[in-house]
This record gives C-alpha cells, structure tokens and sequence, in this order.
C-alpha cells in the first residue's frame, strides 16, 4: 500500500493499462484515421476499424472490471449493512442504490449507521458527495 488511503487518494491507476497500453491505442488509432484520409484502400479501412476495435477493447474491459466490482461491492455492504445498522434502517437497505453503497464502503463502521441513514434521508446519491461526508476513512485497497 503506496500512500494511506483518503478521499484524495483513493482512485486506483494502473500505470501499464492506463499510462502505456491506453494511450498506444489512441495513438493508433489516430494514425490509422489519418492513413484512411490519405487512402482508401481496404487495407487502410481494415487497419481503422481493428484500431477502432482496439480503443473498444481497452475501454470496455475497464468498464466490464468496474461493473463487476461494483457489484461485489453492493453484496458486501449489504452484508455488512445487515450487521451494523439498527433495526429501523435494516429494513431499507434495498433502498440504498448501487452507487450509495459504492461510496459508503469508504466509511468506518461506527460512521455507517449515522452516514447511511443522512444518505438515504437526504437522498444523496452523487458517489464523490457521498465520500465527502466521510470522516474515518475505511480503505479498499483491493480494488479493481
């Protein structure tokens, strides 16, 4: 674990995929777009279009890996949801959206009562409003 994690620092890069392989890609396919300006033979239709597939590729695959997360996510808050809270907010935990649950995995456990319940009375559900309100950062360091 490089640096403690807070609201300032707890977004994830992954230096190859996002600082190497993402912009090799973009680059690629910038030049094939310019090689079909200059011609427009089926090899330089081909050679665009697999560029295309490639900036595809990179991007949906970050979004699958997100989506999948974020997934895991809403099952252990829930999980966990159903051991802190009082009973009164137990029952509305299906209440919570997935992005309120997403930002709430950030607080303490002794803060989660209180943060979920302002959450769901104020109807809060902006990701960044929401790790704003904590103040014992809780870290997740496995991310994706």
């Amino acid at each position: 674990m490089a640096t403690e994690q807070d609201f300032q620092h707890h977004v994830r890069f992954l230096p190859p995929y996002h600082f190497v392989v993402g912009p090799i890609f973009l680059v690629y396919f910038g030049y094939a777009l310019w090689t079909l300006t200059k011609s427009h033979d089926w090899s330089t239709i081909l050679e665009a279009l697999v560029a295309l597939a490639l900036v595809m590729f990179f991007l949906f695959a970050r979004f699958m890996v997100i989506r999948v997360q974020d997934r895991v996510i809403r099952l252990e808050e829930r999980l966990r949801m159903e051991r802190l809270l009082p009973v009164d907010l137990k029952g509305q935990i299906e209440k919570f959206s997935v992005d309120q649950l997403v930002s709430l995995r950030f607080a303490s456990d002794a803060e989660l009562p209180t943060l979920a319940r302002t959450v769901l009375e104020k109807g809060i559900t902006d990701r960044t409003e929401i790790k704003k309100l904590i103040t014992n950062w809780r870290a997740d360091y496995l991310r994706a």
